[in-house]
């Protein structure tokens, strides 16, 4: 009886583990340094919005906007965001239809979690903001993390929006968080969903 405990229990950590080990790593593109508006621009052109277009992320633009939310910028290994004491306490998730992926930023890479949709709303991406710990700067941090985010978006034309709406307990479970981790935010990005004009002028352009 032991044996075919043992046996089962192995058996179901494989079948967790190989539903990550189903979806690639991927390997980030080095970021764009110089592309996007003036930080005053994007101040000014920063808004949030909640439609977005069916289209994926290109991996340009999903690597330079993981790098922008918390990425490495220093030979020291400090971030683009900073964070109380240089703790580094927010992992950046990124929710895809056909899975999660965490965010590397020392390798610069998203590494597969899970299989299967978890994404609380419906965008290319929800990005989800992951706090090490509960403690009273994780909320700070997190939020620091969210501008970013925005700041990047807004400067470069992608749609964004931040939201504290979410079964944060489902979502551990699903990115298999530890007991101290938690959910913070979640940030869906995509791109700005095309007006009725647009569409019309895009027809004509076609004929």
């Amino acid at each position: 009886m032991g044996k075919r405990y043992i046996l089962a229990v192995l058996l179901l950590a494989g079948m967790c583990s190989g539903a990550a080990a189903a979806l690639p790593e991927i390997a980030l593109l080095p970021p764009d340094k110089t592309r996007g508006t003036a930080v005053m621009q994007a101040l000014s052109e920063r808004k949030s919005t909640r439609v977005f277009a069916p289209e994926k992320l290109t991996r340009r633009d999903l690597s330079d906007l993981l790098w922008a939310a918390n990425g490495v910028n220093r030979p020291d290994g400090k971030r683009t965001a900073p964070s109380a004491l240089n703790r580094q306490d927010i992992d950046v998730y990124a929710a895809f239809e056909e899975g999660v992926y965490r965010y590397d930023a020392p390798s610069h890479s998203l590494v597969p979690v899970a299989e299967g949709d978890v994404r609380p709303v419906k965008a290319p991406v929800v990005l989800l903001l992951v706090a090490k710990e509960d403690t009273d700067y994780a909320p700070i941090d997190a939020g620091i993390v969210s501008q970013n985010i925005y700041l990047f978006c807004s400067g470069v034309g992608l749609a964004t929006v931040t939201r504290g709406s979410m079964d944060a307990d489902k979502l551990a479970k699903a990115l298999k968080l530890p007991g101290k981790q938690k959910v913070i935010l979640n940030q869906p990005v995509g791109y700005f969903q095309k007006t009725s004009k647009e569409k019309q002028a895009e027809k004509k352009g076609e004929k």
